[in-house]
């Protein structure tokens, strides 16, 4: 398997002063490509704390859904 995908619904941006707190869990219902993905991923959530100097910062909006690609990191090869 190359990598798994999940898909994550925008419940909350918190602001504060230095950055912006973003939580997302993962979508349960709404349409029937989310019914499918509920199947595979029935609960889970991420919490980002994201600086405010970054565009990032700007980037999620509560309600919106967001897809999540986890992919295996493979170590560089040893520099010589």
């Amino acid at each position: 398997m190359e990598k798994v995908r999940a898909k994550f619904k925008c419940n909350s941006v918190t602001s504060f002063e230095s950055n912006k707190n973003v939580g997302l869990s993962v979508v349960t219902d709404g349409s029937e490509e989310n019914k499918s993905f509920a199947n595979y991923t029935p609960n889970g959530n991420i919490n980002l704390s994201i600086d405010n100097g970054t565009d990032a910062a700007d980037y999620f909006e509560p309600g919106k859904e967001y897809y999540v690609d986890f992919e295996v990191v493979t170590a560089p090869e040893a520099q010589e």
